[in-house]
Formats: structure tokens, sequence, C-alpha cells
């Protein structure tokens, strides 16, 4: 452990001595009261480390920020530092926590304490009032809140002030979100800052996190405020034993997971990349017996609490899951597999830090196993294309909302910058922050205040994130001890060989896989066909940019079919391929002509297509037009036109960063050129599904010229 601690004192507030002793006998009563009766093991005792973040807060009143492993006991140090400060008349404690799963563990073990918690987030609107009454009577011992509740121009504005005068104690939970260098950066964090000015003078704070390096130590830190105690500890994680299965093809990958699920010890995650994949590795699990569930951000709420609890429980295998199962989701698993690699060292330190945790005498030890896949490095790449957005692109919000004078929604917003939902909501978030914007009731206003792109700044981070990847790269080929490596990249100065991984030789993992089931997860990885769901709803604001379509979409596509998805492990690598910047246009490949027929024939679009309609492409012109030449001759069916490209200045791709931008784009770029039979039922065909409103607007235009059905069919989909 490491710490930074200026000579201690015996006095707080220039009050009467202290009696340290007797404050730690009645800290490790507490305790014991939260952690509960442990068969066959000693009484729970704080350790040093523990003690002393426990003592900064409770006794001294300071600011501290703790960097520990997971499951070294971080929530511990403020339930038992809330009781202590409780019973000398402090307000409650206040929690700023990221995920509801951490809200809901943290609310269990606190009331093991006799710790009066409730929650404050999206899902419980109906409890908000009630809570703060409750809270408003002192009747509340801890309020837990989510980071985007902070900037709620409600909350903000009126229960935020009121709880900074009367808190007894800040906890920041994940505290590494706080930071942009740190790999999980949430705009809504960096509000804390706001809070931590609030704060009257004396009232401690806390923040915690398993993973920070040291320059992300030190931006918390200093953004924590002067005089702040950092207890950094040593993040090896004795329970676990690390391992690396290279494998060349994803039917490998899935044969080895089948084969070897069962023999790995409890229950545990398998961490996916893609949402789409936790679909499909799940269902193909359980065609080979497992007893599996998907999980993501996708999942809904309910569904999700319950599949925590089957997890826990051990009522099923494994969840196969994005990294949606994350920060602070607590619980005793024996393993953790990944089917590919995140994007650095310091994620996946986290990511399998959900294992080997409390486990009991009769399991020593979780595997952490690893499956790297080539795919991974164009996933990774579409992550960081996400990064902030460029200069003028920011300048543009600015103006527009200072030209308009008045709160635009985000809707609203969408109609004049090319951005979409999340990457507009993120940048404004940080405008926010920085003062540029303002969060009101009605959407964002501008403030009028000066704004520096920090271009530097955003540079050295995209760096930062390119050194990971490549070190996250180094892990998979390194004959290096594991555990060392993620230790040394998270700057954990003890880092030493664990003697436990499968370069230390404490772990066998086989590569074996047998023929049945890799022939197994051939035929499901070559099973070609995914729904493309039609467009229901027009955006909102379209009249702001000249387009008079609004509310429900009555003339659409019906369901579409695509070949597969972009991120699909079986025919996405072909589509990636086909689709890859600097890939020679031509005709379709044989194997996508082969799966688009295997399609045709297990989906019978409108028992019968009496026609296809190509739409026209500017960049793979031969690859549509082959693939609508091809259908002809193999439905019998004239081509009967095409939804043609009429206005070339609006280039390809133009506005798909939102809905709204991408309708008023298509509407101008695009007209049907097809002679189309009252009733016909229509095969629309395109390349490539993006947003799917290209898609909708043939369709419309085509129902309009008389058309009984529009059936979508493209090669594949980024959703």
């Amino acid at each position: 452990m490491t710490s930074t601690i200026p000579p201690g004192v015996d006095e707080t507030d220039g009050g009467p001595a202290v009696d340290r002793a007797e404050v730690r006998a009645r800290a490790e009563a507490h305790l014991r009261a939260l952690v509960g009766p442990r068969d066959g093991q000693p009484e729970a005792v704080l350790r040093e480390d523990q003690w002393t973040a426990i003592e900064a807060l409770a006794v001294d009143r300071r600011r501290a920020l703790v960097v520990q492993r997971t499951g070294w006991g971080k929530s511990a140090v403020y339930f038992v530092s809330t009781l202590l400060l409780r019973a000398q008349g402090a307000g409650p404690t206040v929690i700023v926590s990221p995920l509801l799963a951490l809200m809901r563990n943290q609310i269990a073990a606190a009331e093991r304490a006799g710790i009066r918690a409730v929650t404050i987030n999206s899902t419980n609107i109906e409890s908000w009032q009630p809570t703060h009454d409750a809270i408003n009577a002192g009747e509340v011992d801890v309020l837990l809140v989510s980071p985007e509740r902070l900037n709620n121009p409600g909350f903000r504005d009126e229960v935020l002030p009121r709880l900074a005068a009367t808190s007894g104690l800040l906890v920041v939970d994940e505290a590494h979100c706080i930071s942009d260098w740190g790999h999980d950066f949430r705009p809504d964090y960096r509000r804390i800052r706001t809070l931590l000015d609030d704060l009257p003078e004396g009232i401690p704070v806390l923040a915690t996190t398993a993973t920070a390096n040291s320059r992300v130590t030190t931006d918390v830190a200093e953004q924590l405020g002067k005089d702040v105690l950092v207890l950094r500890g040593s993040l090896d994680r004795e329970s676990l034993r690390l391992g690396v299965v290279r494998l060349t093809t994803p039917q490998q990958r899935l044969a080895w997971l089948a084969d070897h699920l069962a023999e790995q010890p409890g229950s545990g995650i398998v961490y996916c990349l893609t949402v789409a994949a936790t679909q499909e590795i799940s269902d193909y699990l359980r065609s080979r017996g497992h007893d599996v569930a998907a999980y993501s951000g996708q999942t809904d709420p309910t569904e999700r609490d319950g599949l925590e609890q089957d997890l826990i429980a051990g009522r099923v295998k494994a969840l196969v899951a994005t990294s949606a199962l994350g920060m602070g989701f607590d619980a005793t698993l024996g393993f953790v597999v990944n089917m590919g690699a995140p994007s650095s060292p310091v994620s996946y330190y986290q990511q399998v830090g959900r294992a080997g945790r409390g486990l009991g005498p009769d399991q020593e030890s979780a595997t952490v196993v690893l499956l790297p896949a080539v795919e991974d490095r164009d996933i990774w790449a579409y992550f960081a294309s996400l990064a902030f957005p460029r200069e003028e692109l920011v300048r543009q919000t600015i103006d527009a909302l200072a030209e308009e004078g008045r709160p635009l929604s985000t809707a609203a917003l969408e109609t004049r910058v090319e951005l979409n939902r999340t990457r507009l909501e993120t940048m404004l978030k940080v405008l926010d922050v920085d003062g540029a914007v303002r969060r009101v009731r009605g959407g964002w206003e501008a403030t009028g205040q000066g704004w520096a792109y920090d271009q530097d700044r955003y540079a050295r981070v995209a760096e930062a994130r390119e050194r990971e990847q490549q070190a996250m790269l180094d892990y998979l080929h390194t004959d290096r001890c594991r555990m060392r490596f993620l230790r040394e990249q998270l700057d954990d100065p003890e880092a030493t060989d664990c003697g436990r991984c499968d370069n230390c030789g404490g772990l066998q993992l086989s590569a074996s896989v047998s023929e049945a089931a890799v022939e197994e997860a051939q035929a499901r990885l070559s099973k070609p066909g995914v729904r493309l769901e039609p467009r229901k709803q027009w955006p909102t604001a379209l009249a702001s940019l000249g387009v008079d379509l609004k509310g429900k979409i009555s003339e659409g596509a019906e369901d579409g079919r695509a070949v597969a998805r972009l991120t699909d492990l079986g025919y996405g690598q072909a589509l990636r391929d086909l689709f890859r910047a600097g890939t020679p246009e031509g005709p379709v490949p044989v194997p996508l002509v082969k799966a688009v027929v295997e399609v045709l024939g297990d989906w019978r679009p409108g028992g019968g297509i009496d026609g296809i309609v190509v739409v026209e492409s500017a960049t793979r012109p031969t690859l549509t037009e082959d693939l609508g030449a091809g259908l002809s001759r193999y439905l019998g069916v004239p081509v009967l036109g095409r939804f043609a490209i009429v206005d070339a200045d609006v280039v390809p791709g133009q506005g798909s960063m939102n809905s709204a931008q991408r309708v008023s784009a298509v509407g101008r770029r695009f007209g049907l050129q097809a002679d189309v039979p009252a009733g016909a039922r229509v095969l629309l065909v395109d390349d490539l599904a993006v947003t799917g409103w290209t898609l909708t607007l043939a369709a419309r235009a085509l129902r309009r010229a008389g058309a009984g059905s529009v059936h979508p069919l493209t090669l594949g989909t980024q959703s």
C-alpha cells in the first residue's frame, strides 16, 4: 500500500481529543454487522488501509481517493464511515454510483448493517418525492444517485444544493469515470466537480476505483481538491488464474466454449464485445445444452435484475454479456471467459475482476480465459469513432443554440447538427460542464460564455487509447506473467509474477476442440439471415428541415432480411472484408450469393415476388446491379427499375449520424425510377443497411407508385 498522509492530528474541528482506538473498535463492530457471520472463519477486522481511510473520513473529515482491487472492501469503508458519522449527528451519505446493478447490491449490503438506504434513478421516478420527503425527515442514512441525475435540471437546481448543504459524506464510486484518461469516462461524472465545489467545509469525500493507473489517479485526485489522502494498494488478485487460448476461426472459438464451458468452476460470465454476439453465442450454447442467457444494455431492466439474481444464486451456468454487466456487480463467480478482447488492459482487468470474489473454502481460485479474434480490432475501431466530435460540429451546435435564443430539445438539435443522438447528448454534457451550454427544462440553451476546443488534450487521449490497444495485443502474445502485465499497465509498483497464470505454469488450458463441436458451430455460423425490422415512426422536427413527414409511418416496408450483421461471427467477416475501405468494386462474391439464396429459401417473402427494385449505389454500382440481376435470374422476375440517385451533390452517407438529417438527405438524393404494377410484391435490394432510412423512403415511394408490399433484402446490416 502507498499513501499520502499529512501529520496526524488528535482533535477534529478544534474540539476535544478523539479516542481513535475507541472509534476503531466501534468501526470494527459495524464491519462485523455489515459482513455477517462467516462459518469457520474468525471475526472480521479492518485492514490497516481500510482503517486509515475510515479514520480520514469519520475522524479527520478529509477527502480521500482509494484505489484498490475489486473485492478489497471499498464499500465497507463508506458504509462503516456512514454509521460513525451518523452517530455524530451528520447528515446522510450521498453515493454517486454508475450502475443499477451496483445500486441494488449496495442497498442489500447496507440493510445488513441496519443502514437505511434508498436510490434515485431513472427506473423509480414514482419514488422520487417520497424519497425526498424521507431525506428531509432524517429517515435516510444513504442516498444512491446515478450520475445522470446530477445533470437533470430539476435535480441539479432544486435537490442537489440541498443535498450538498446537508450531506454528511459524499462518495464517488468508480471514480475513474471522472477522468477522460480513464477507460470508461462518463461526462455526467464531470458534474461532480460542481457538487464538490458546493460542499460546505468539513464534509468528507471518498472516491473509489479498482481501475486507475497513475495518470488517472493523479487526475482524479486533482479534481477532488487540495490535501487529498491517496491510498493505493496492491492490485494483485490472488484468486485469479489468467490464460489465453488462441484459435484461428470463429467456429473453433465457439466449439471451444461449448466443449469447455462445463469444466469451468461454478457460475460465471462470458463477455462479448457486441450485443449481437451475446445473442448469437447464447443461442448456440443453449442448443448445446448449456444453461446460459444473454445480457446487455438492451435487455429490459426488470429482466436484467432477474438474470443477475440467477447468476448470483448459481441458477445459470453463465450470463453471456456485454460490459453492461460490469462495474460493481458483486457475486461469487468461478470464471470469466472473454470471447474477443477488450480494447485496453485496464478495462480487461476490470472485467476479469468480476471473478474470484468471496470464494468458499472448497474453491481456491477462479479461471479467466481470453479467446481473441481477428475482428476485435474492427470493433475497437468502431467504438473509437465515437470519440469527442470535431471542432466544427461542436461550434455548429453552440451556434445553433445561440441563434435560436431559446431552449432546443436534443431532437430539434439533431436537425441542425450531423451527430447521432448518443454522441450529441454526450457532447452537450461536456459542454454543459465546461459552461458553454446549459441543460434546462425543455432542452439545452447557450450560455454565451467563451469556450475553447482543447484539441491537444483530445489528441493525447486518442493517442493513449491507441497505446492501450497495442498493449492489449501485447498481452495476447506475451510470454511473461499475465497478472504482472496487467498490474504494470495499472502502474502497480508491487507487481510481481503471480505463479498462477498459463505463462507462470499455474494454469493449463487445452486448445483442443472436438470435430463434432466444430461442425455444429460451423452449421450455426453458416446459417445466414438476420431480420431487418422496418422503421415505424418518422423522426421528430423534420418540418424544420422542410420535410413534411411526421408521426407513424403508414406506407412502410414489410419485415426484411440481411445475410448477416457486420459484427456477426459467421458471415460478418466476409461482409467486413467486402465493405472495408479499399476493397475493389465488383460483383457479389460467390459465398455471399449462396447465402442470399439460402436466406430467400428460408424467408419466402410475401409468398412470392413479382419484381425487383435496386437501390442505386455510387460507391458500389457493380455490386448492387449484379445482386439485382442475379436475383432476377434466380427468381424469374423482372427488375422493375431503380431507387436512383437524382442529386449527386448529396454525398453517400450524408446525414447518417442522426435520423432527421438522414431522412432529409435521402429524400434529396434519391428518386424512384421504376414501372411498378399495381399491387406488386416488390423485392427491394440494397448492399448495406446502416440507418434503415434509405429502405424506408424507397418503400414509401414504391407503395405510392402502386406496390402492394415491399420486402427489403440486403447483404449486410450494421444494426
